[in-house]
């Protein structure tokens, strides 16, 4: 039996700069996105009916998956297929590792990597141009999981261009028990700035971080507008990037809308001496670290 698995990575925010809401109320934004070592893996197999079946790690707990239909999953091979013309079908694993509703964009990971496998798998031979496009129809996240490395994100954060990027970056990643809504996290960026610029902020300093691959250098220009809304709607996130940071972290920052917390760190050692620091805290049963910057949706293949 024909089968496909293509891993897609999770994604920090290394800068997010957002502007004020447009008229279709989307938010300008100008992000600088990095993938990191955490996967998930798809597998996909050929079938006659259409089926996804998702596995979860002990550690993520009983979270609440989406049905079948609502999956993105199932939108990607809707997408993919409506632009071949034919009926999707395939009997599709997902295996997570990237943690859910953290703002690491492990659904759009799953997106990304759903295309790649049916691509492969239906022998539709799919442009890159219009891959991407349909990605970003998915979400404004998918477009850079199918890239991966680092990359400059703009429009809603769908248009990726690549970014030189001379560095190993360490991370330490802290999920949180506890979701926290993204369009609530937007809403309160625009109470805390009513009188937000259009255009946000630029990110020079730390593209020409990641092309000096000079950890010092990035960690000071680190960036993330929705930071201070989602600390100020949970206020135990502040506390735990101050830890981290206290724990020898170059810097600690909110991953997108949260509520996931990562640091940067010097070094791999220097990584694992603060993952064990803050996994001596009940408070966060989970603590990982990852590298970056990793290749995007790829295939996996096995001996």
């Amino acid at each position: 039996m024909s089968e496909r698995t293509v891993r897609a990575p999770a994604k920090i925010n290394l800068h997010l700069g957002v502007g004020a809401p447009r008229e279709d109320g989307y938010h300008p934004l100008l992000t600088v996105y990095q993938a990191v070592g955490l996967h998930d893996d798809l597998t996909v197999r050929e079938a006659e009916t259409w089926s996804v079946e998702v596995e979860v790690p002990d550690w993520m707990g009983g979270i609440a998956l989406p049905t079948v239909e609502d999956n993105i999953v199932t939108r990607a091979a809707r997408l993919l297929a409506r632009h071949h013309g034919i009926e999707p079908t395939g009997s599709v694993h997902v295996a997570k590792s990237i943690p859910v509703a953290g703002g690491m964009a492990g659904g759009s990971a799953d997106a990304a990597a759903a295309l790649v496998a049916l691509d492969r798998l239906w022998g539709v031979d799919t442009s890159d141009e219009d891959l991407l496009r349909i990605a970003a129809d998915l979400g404004s996240d998918v477009p850079f999981a199918l890239v991966g490395g680092s990359a400059l994100g703009t429009g809603r954060g769908e248009l990726v261009e690549a970014l030189t990027d001379t560095g190993t970056w360490w991370w330490v990643a802290v999920p949180s028990r506890d979701g926290l809504s993204t369009p609530a996290v937007y809403r309160h960026f625009d109470e805390l700035h009513p009188d937000a610029p259009c255009d946000p902020p630029p990110a020079d300093d730390l593209v020409a971080a990641l092309a000096a691959g000079d950890p010092h250098a990035l960690a000071a220009a680190l960036h993330n507008d929705l930071q201070a809304p989602a600390i100020d709607l949970r206020p135990e996130l502040g506390d735990l990037l101050d830890r981290g940071e206290a724990e020898g972290a170059l810097r600690g920052l909110i991953s997108g809308s949260g509520p996931t917390c990562v640091f940067l760190c010097e070094s791999a050692e220097a990584a694992r001496a603060v993952a064990g620091a803050l996994s001596d805290d009940e408070s966060h049963p989970v603590v990982l670290v990852a590298n970056g910057a990793v290749a995007g949706a790829h295939l996996v293949t096995y001996g």
